[in-house]
């Protein structure tokens, strides 16, 4: 199978079920987006402190993929052969964080990112999030969205917070706390 294909030459993109749009189309940002956390995962992974953690990360990979497919398709006949978005993942993410919580001091202080790399790669996945999450936002104003997205990609940043600090808790690294410095 070849990789690529000239389709995009001029500036669009396919959906699934063939429309073609714009590269810069709102669903193809927020899809796009996603992409672009679920690769970021995958670097935010390889850190050995998560070897433990790999089964949960990677549902939360491949869940991103399906959010990215349904995101990609407008076609209802095309999105009844979708994989099903899992309807326990809310619930899933509450709980780990749960445990996590029982795990690391209790939180004081707003954070700044940083402080071992890790946990600014963690930093760095919740961010993209955030934008992931506002770019289905904004989709969701003009075309019909499933809510469940928006609430994953919520709770989602939320665990990657979380993650954040388990991986200074993990690596024994102080959490940066934000201190405004009057002059």
């Amino acid at each position: 199978m070849r990789i690529y294909t000239r389709n995009g030459d001029d500036g669009t993109t396919g959906l699934f079920g063939g429309n073609r749009v714009p590269k810069d189309d709102l669903r193809i940002e927020s899809y796009g987006t996603v992409d672009e956390l679920n690769a970021f995962l995958g670097r935010l992974i390889e850190h050995p402190e998560l070897n433990d953690e790999l089964k949960f990360f990677r549902g939360i990979q491949a869940e991103l993929f399906s959010i990215g497919s349904h995101l990609a398709t407008v076609e209802d006949k095309m999105q009844a052969m979708l994989p099903k978005l899992n309807p326990n993942s809310i619930s899933e993410f509450e709980n780990w964080m749960d445990l996590v919580h029982e795990k690391v001091p209790p939180l004081k202080n707003f954070l700044l990112p940083g402080g071992h790399p890790s946990v600014a790669d963690a930093h760095i996945a919740r961010s993209i999030c955030r934008r992931a999450e506002r770019r289905v936002v904004a989709l969701s104003r003009v075309e019909t969205v499933d809510i469940e997205i928006i609430k994953y990609l919520n709770r989602l940043s939320d665990v990657l917070f979380t993650t954040a600090r388990l991986l200074s808790f993990l690596t024994k690294t102080d959490e940066i706390t934000w201190k405004v410095e009057n002059d």
